[in-house]
C-alpha cells in the first residue's frame, strides 16, 4: 500500500483548522432572551443533540478528498524467474545383485535397492526446474520415465521400479547408450548421466567406454556410483522349506571402469559403501550441478483512490441535503 503523490496529505492539517474555527464561530454567536429558567428543565431534542452532523460530514468529506487526490495504491508484487535447465537422466542397476543387505536404515539391514531409491528421491526433491528421467536396467535397459518436470509422476515411477522386472544381468554400456539417446536432442545448457550399479558389466552389446565416447561427442557428462559395501556382504535365499535366510556372499564391482568412463566425459566416479556415504554422493552432485537462475522481481500498483473520493461526494451530497432540510438555520 503507497500513496503516489504523498506530498498532498498534507492539506489534511486543514482538519484541525476548521474544527477551531467551528469552534470559535459557536462561541461568537449569541442571542438574548429576558428568561431562561422556563426551559432549564426541557430535554434537548434529536436535532439538538446532532446539530454538529452537518460539520463531522464535512471533515470527512474533505479527509477522504485528500486521501483520494493522494493516489492510494495497493502494490502486487510480481516475481519471473529465468532458469537455465539441466536434463538428467538417472540411470539405476536393478539387476539380482541389489538384492544384497549390506545397507542399514536406522540400524535394520535394508537392500542395496531400497536404499539407493531413498537417496534418488532426496536427490529429486532437491531440484527444482530441472528435467530429470529415468533409465533402469539389469541384462536389458528401460526407461522408467521419460524426461519431465512432473516429478510427482517420476517419483511414482521410481517405487514401481523393482528387481526382477527385467532379465537378470549388468548391461552397463547399453544402459548409457539408452540414456544417451534420450539426452542427445537436448537443448539444456547441461546433461548429466548418474549412473548406479553394484556389479561388473556382461550383458552390453555396446562397449561401456565406447558408449561414453559417444555421449561426451554429444556435450553429455556421466558420474558414476559404485554402490556395496566391499568383500563379501549378505544375501537373501530360499531355503527348501520357503524360509529366507542370509548368506554370505561375495559382489565385485568394476571400478576401474567406472572410473574411465566418469573420466572420459569428464565426470567423477564415487564409491557409496553405507547408506551415508551414498545420499552423501548425491547431495554432493547436487552441489557439482545447480541450475543457473536469474530472479527479477516487480510490481503492479492498482489505483484506489475510486474507494475514497466516491464516499467523499455521497458525504457532500447529505451534508448539502441535511443543511438545507433538517439542519436548516434560519439567518
Amino acid at each position: 500500500m503507497r500513496f503516489a503523490d504523498p506530498g498532498l496529505l498534507l492539506l489534511l492539517a486543514v482538519l484541525p483548522l476548521l474544527f477551531v474555527a467551528y469552534l470559535l464561530r459557536r462561541s461568537s454567536s449569541w442571542m438574548q432572551f429576558s428568561s431562561v429558567r422556563y426551559v432549564k428543565g426541557l430535554a434537548p431534542s434529536l436535532r439538538v443533540v446532532t446539530r454538529h452532523i452537518v460539520f463531522v460530514l464535512r471533515c470527512g468529506a474533505i479527509g477522504l478528498l485528500v486521501l483520494g487526490f493522494a493516489r492510494p495504491q495497493k502494490g502486487i508484487e510480481h516475481t519471473k524467474v529465468t532458469t537455465e535447465g539441466i536434463d538428467i537422466e538417472l540411470v539405476i542397476d536393478i539387476s539380482g545383485s541389489m538384492r544384497a543387505r549390506d545397507f542399514q536404515i536406522g540400524g535394520r539391514g535394508r537392500d542395496r535397492l531400497y536404499v539407493v531409491k531413498q537417496a534418488v528421491k532426496r536427490f529429486i526433491r532437491n531440484r527444482q526446474s530441472d528435467r530429470i528421467g529415468l533409465v533402469v536396467f539389469s541384462r536389458y535397459p528401460y526407461t522408467q520415465c521419460p524426461l519431465t518436470l512432473d516429478y510427482g509422476v517420476l517419483l511414482n515411477l521410481l517405487d514401481k521400479a523393482e528387481i526382477g522386472m527385467i532379465e537378470d544381468g549388468t548391461a552397463i554400456g547399453t544402459a548409457i547408450g539408452t540414456a544417451t539417446a534420450r539426452l542427445k536432442d537436448s537443448e539444456a545448457k547441461s546433461k548429466v548421466i548418474i549412473l548406479l550399479t553394484d556389479g561388473v558389466d556382461n550383458a552390453s552389446k555396446i562397449d561401456p567406454e565406447t558408449a561414453a565416447q559417444a555421449a561426451k561427442a554429444l556435450g553429455i557428462r556421466i558420474y558414476t556410483i559404485g554402490a556395496g559395501s566391499k568383500g563379501k556382504v549378505p544375501y537373501p535365499f530360499t531355503d527348501m522349506l520357503g524360509r529366507e535366510v542370509l548368506r554370505t556372499v561375495e559382489i565385485k564391482i568394476d571400478d576401474e571402469r567406472l572410473t574411465r568412463i566418469a573420466e572420459i566425459t569428464d565426470g567423477k566416479y564415487f564409491r557409496a559403501t553405507d547408506t551415508e556415504s551414498l545420499e552423501k554422493i548425491y547431495d554432493e552432485i547436487d552441489r557439482m550441478e545447480k541450475t543457473t537462475a536469474t530472479v527479477e522481481k516487480y510490481s503492479e500498483y492498482r489505483e484506489l483512490f475510486p474507494y475514497f473520493v466516491v464516499p467523499a461526494l455521497a458525504l457532500i451530497l447529505l451534508e448539502t441535503v441535511l443543511a438545507g432540510t433538517v439542519y436548516r438555520k434560519i439567518p
